[in-house]
């Protein structure tokens, strides 16, 4: 555990000071570095006296390159103080950041909490020109990309058994790391048809395995 610079990226700004979290086994006279985990493992982060938690949109992971990455974040208040409880596969580098982000097409719509909070977290960044464009259908590798950065999950790169995914493609990543995690599997002739607009019970296949992934469990409410 230790600090790490305060430079993360543009745009991004700090709120308290950035940690590196290692987990590592013992075997013998041996110690492995724990690199990635079949669970979430949740870190906490205290936050300095003080703090607005109105201004905190989202835990990062610092890549070593430098840039930053989403991961499930929840700020709760513990006695006096607040803090950041932050859920990763992985050893990473995190930090706390505040990154408010409204899109212009969005001001008048049903859903623009939910979709401006995502835009904050990163999660989703819009067809370009602050726009999101709420009703325009979504591809099956737009689906996959957000369900990606929406868990965190590391992005896993080079060639995925899909035919028609090259690695090149802005996709490419996203879709690799979906597989990875086993949240698709793609069709029966080998390809994932990345520009074919998914269907509502392909987005839910890809959500209950999500689900599986983070360990939740649904949790049905019989009608009165």
């Amino acid at each position: 555990l230790g600090p790490l610079d305060d430079d993360i990226g543009v745009g991004l700004e700090l709120v308290g000071q950035p940690w590196s979290f290692t987990v590592t086994a013992v075997h013998g006279d041996r110690i492995f570095e724990v690199e990635k985990f079949d669970a979430y493992v949740e870190r906490t982060i205290a936050l300095p006296d003080g703090i607005d938690p109105n201004k905190i949109t989202t835990g990062v992971v610092v890549e070593p390159d430098g840039s930053v990455r989403h991961v499930p974040t929840e700020v709760r208040r513990t006695g006096e103080r607040y803090e950041a409880r932050i859920n990763s596969l992985t050893n990473s580098a995190y930090a706390v950041v505040w990154h408010p982000l409204e899109f212009d097409d969005m001001t008048k719509h049903w859903a623009k909490d939910a979709v401006n909070d995502m835009g904050s977290r990163m999660v989703v960044d819009g067809t370009g020109n602050g726009l999101y464009r709420p009703d325009r259908e979504i591809t099956r590798a737009e689906f996959a990309a957000i369900v990606v950065r929406g868990l965190g999950l590391k992005p896993e790169n080079g060639a995925t058994p899909f035919s028609d995914v090259k690695p090149s493609e802005w996709y490419g990543s996203a879709v690799h790391t979906a597989y990875a995690y086993g949240l698709i599997s793609g069709l029966d002739d080998g390809t994932f048809r990345p520009n074919d607009k998914v269907t509502r019970e392909q987005a839910m296949l890809i959500l209950s395995k999500a689900m599986a992934l983070t360990g939740l469990k649904e949790k049905l409410t019989p009608s009165a």
